[in-house]
């Protein structure tokens, strides 16, 4: 500052002020195809019970033997699998929570991956550590939650600092469900840290990087990996579980 300014010659500074900026408006059809074809998949399901004649979850379940036997479709066909209507009513109503807001961020390709190859890795993981059999989206839905998070932390100078509180929650919903899952018999949860796992890496590399560009009143906001995004995301997630799928191959659980 120069001793001879007068008070009304020295410069202020401005204050920071909110700009209002139009949030990606992308429909979230992966979502409800995802959801439909899992409901009507479990209908196929209840009907074959009902007939003692199950091929659905015969020809789909997670099992290792039949997986080292090389049907390996079986560590992705499990996300479309139930076994209860209250199973399919809590999956199917997290991924309304969280996949109508992911799928606007990550558009629909890029959703579709974060939710299978989360899927994948959690039937890897439960491959790898546990004979049981297994079935169930909750591999791909601990993805979404595991992306939510990363979302806010990667992006959080943007949201600001309520955000946070977003994220408390995520890191409660989690931290409950894997402690129900670890004191409970019949949850496959190394299923749920493999989806975790998957989707955090997934979202990390490849998720959505927010930035402004422009000068109010037209400011955009930008995603800076938009062009990358899904392969990164999809190499990052096959690098780290093709491995240990192999390694499930190698020495049988």
């Amino acid at each position: 500052m120069n001793l001879n300014q007068t008070p009304d010659q020295i410069p202020q500074t401005q204050p920071p002020r909110s700009i209002a900026v139009a949030l990606p408006n992308v429909k979230p059809y992966a979502t409800f195809v995802i959801l439909g074809i899992t409901v009507i998949i479990y209908i196929v399901q209840f009907l074959g019970q009902s007939l003692t004649i199950d091929l659905v979850t015969a020809l789909g379940v997670k099992v290792n033997s039949l997986i080292r036997a090389g049907q390996i479709w079986r560590l992705i066909t499990p996300v479309f699998l139930h076994g209860s209507i209250l199973h399919i009513a809590f999956n199917m109503y997290a991924l309304l929570i969280y996949g109508r807001g992911l799928e606007a961020r990550y558009g629909h390709g890029r959703f579709l991956l974060l939710y299978f190859l989360s899927g994948y890795a959690g039937n890897v993981m439960s491959f790898l550590l546990t004979s049981n059999p297994s079935l169930g989206a909750s591999t791909a839905i601990f993805g979404l939650i595991a992306a939510e998070g990363v979302f806010i932390i990667q992006n959080r100078k943007l949201l600001g600092e309520r955000i946070s509180r977003s994220l408390v929650n995520l890191l409660y919903i989690a931290g409950v469900n894997l402690l129900i899952g670890f004191t409970t018999t019949g949850v496959d949860n190394w299923g749920h840290v493999g989806g975790l796992l998957g989707g955090v890496l997934f979202a990390w590399f490849g998720g959505p990087r927010w930035k402004l560009e422009g000068f109010s009143p037209s400011v955009k906001l930008i995603d800076e990996r938009e062009g990358q995004g899904a392969l990164a995301g999809t190499v990052s997630v096959l690098l780290f579980f093709i491995p240990l799928a192999i390694m499930g191959w190698i020495w049988p659980k």
